[in-house]
């Protein structure tokens, strides 16, 4: 590590622009080509654009735009001016994103054209603690907007624009809000620091080179596509195949061009029901990786019969980016996240008493340690406390246990959090929602296995009876309202109908009850 970098471990990022200015960042399928110079000029410019709307180091930037470069412009302005980025998931509501305004209190909002007059009335409806209201400003993936019309006017000598801050290892360079197990979404803060062990790891762990081409059909708002995918081939001055979604045409016709892909276990089993994926098609690719949610086995096993490729699996968080990989060069175990990776802790606790290490292959709580731990949640001391050991583990919430060989199976979580398609979804919130509509009594969210997402959301739902007024309450009655209140990655995929929820002594609803009741949920309904 150099000196710069022992002051701010993403200074090297400085020195990537030039020493290859004229290697390929960046391609689209439809022609589109962005060099390394041509990411370090754009984003100097948008990094002016924000010093001019009164971005400094540790102000907030929110960012809820269509995938395109300009969101990777943005990224990296930001890290030039130590701002902290703030992405957001395009779904997201009006009413969520009030909650994310209101608690993050950025400098600015960034959104799409049509968005802009929107939540701009939004903000005013807002209060903010220091009185500082945001700018809402805008850019579309044409690169239009009034944002965009900024950025335009830093054309002249951008090399005199804005280079890297002088920063430090903890500060905070993104925040990025998280499901978590209790209460609220939380923003996770993860620092510069962070960043930095986390790329070198995976350029490390997945062999990556100036020579690779990674496939990249993930959002950007989401640690998985931005921090995973974006910073790894950042960091071995590689290159993006930058496809806007994920489209079973596009990617099969984007492999032949790729080395590496990156996808959730959704993207792989929408692949293999098409039988244009065979082996042939996947000849020049050395690498498929898996995360953001668990691959069945029996996908892991289906792909390698197809394609020849073991998928390599992985095990990552928000606040943890990646703590464990399967091995590049060695055995990849199905259904195992594999080993840690340099300088990871990763340990099983007894969950009743939260420090006894249980013994091999025994399931308890998994806590990890090392330099890609995030710093804590935004303006939630309590939390943030509650969730690190005295010595400095992070407590994961997940269930899991390691072999002989110290391969990780993750087999749950120790609360209610639903994984589907690699998003994080808390119960709570949705039970709140259907609990507010005429002629419901309760309803409880569970999480069941879905081949496709992982898992997918189900609300089971208590109705008033016929004689109450509860008889026009229906599956897409219930879906229909539920339209409006919250993102469409949270609606259940299917709401079932009960005389009533099972509880224990003290009236708690027992929801492992009602995760084995329907288990088979999804399987039945293929079947059916």
């Amino acid at each position: 590590m150099s000196a710069a970098e022992s002051r701010d471990p993403l200074a090297w990022l400085e020195q990537l622009f030039l020493a290859h200015p004229s290697r390929v960042f960046l391609k689209t399928l439809a022609g589109q080509v962005i060099r390394y110079d041509e990411l370090d000029i754009e984003s100097r410019r948008m990094a002016a654009a924000l010093t001019s709307l009164g971005v400094k180091s540790g102000d907030r930037v929110t960012v809820q735009v269509e995938k395109s470069p300009q969101v990777i412009f943005l990224y990296i302005a930001c890290l030039r001016l130590g701002a902290i980025f703030m992405p957001l998931n395009t779904a997201y509501t009006d009413p969520e994103l009030a909650y994310f305004i209101s608690d993050a209190e950025p400098r600015v909002v960034l959104v799409v054209p049509e968005r802009e007059q929107t939540i701009s009335s939004l903000c005013d409806s807002l209060s903010f603690t220091k009185g500082q209201r945001p700018t809402v400003l805008s850019i579309d993936t044409a690169t239009a907007g009034s944002f965009a019309d900024r950025v335009a006017q830093h054309l002249i000598d951008p090399r005199s624009l804005s280079c890297f801050a002088p920063l430090a290892s903890n500060d905070v360079a993104a925040l990025v809000y998280t499901s978590g197990t209790t209460g609220r979404s939380k923003g996770a803060m993860l620092t510069r620091a962070n960043l930095a062990a986390n790329s070198r790891n995976l350029v490390k762990a997945w062999a990556f080179t100036t020579n690779d081409v990674l496939l990249h059909a993930l959002p950007v708002f989401h640690v998985h596509g931005l921090f995973i995918g974006v910073d790894t081939v950042l960091a071995s001055g590689s290159t993006l195949l930058f496809l806007p979604k994920f489209e079973v045409e596009a990617v099969l016709h984007a492999l032949p061009q790729s080395s590496v892909m990156m996808g959730v276990p959704s993207f792989y089993t929408r692949l293999l029901g098409d039988s244009r994926l065979h082996r042939k098609i996947v000849t020049g690719l050395r690498l498929f990786i898996s995360g953001s949610a668990p691959l069945l086995p029996q996908t892991h096993r289906d792909f390698e019969a197809r394609t020849g490729h073991c998928i390599l699996e992985r095990y990552g968080m928000t606040e943890t980016l990646i703590n464990s990989s399967n091995p590049y060069e060695g055995l990849r175990r199905p259904g195992s996240v594999g080993r840690p990776l340099p300088d990871i802790e990763i340990r099983i606790v007894d969950p009743e008493n939260g420090c006894t290490l249980v013994a091999q292959k025994a399931i308890g709580l998994i806590e990890v340690k090392g330099a890609n731990v995030f710093a804590g949640y935004w303006r939630a001391i309590e939390k943030t406390t509650a969730s690190f050991r005295p010595d400095g583990f992070f407590i994961t919430g997940d269930l899991g246990y390691l072999d002989a060989d110290g391969y990780l199976y993750i087999v749950g979580r120790d609360k209610d959090l639903i994984i589907t398609g690699g998003f994080n979804v808390y119960p709570i919130e949705i039970e709140e929602a259907i609990n507010t509509l005429p002629g419901v009594v309760e309803s409880a969210v569970i999480g069941l296995p879905h081949s496709d997402f992982g898992e997918g959301v189900v609300a089971i739902v208590v109705a008033l009876g016929v004689a109450q007024g509860g008889s026009s309450l229906t599956e897409q009655a219930i879906l229909g309202a539920l339209g409006s209140r919250i993102a469409k990655f949270k609606l259940p995929k299917r709401v079932l109908f009960a005389d009533d929820l099972p509880r224990n002594a003290m009236g708690k609803v027992q929801k492992q009850q009602l995760r084995n009741l329907h288990a088979c949920v999804f399987t039945r309904s293929r079947s059916e």
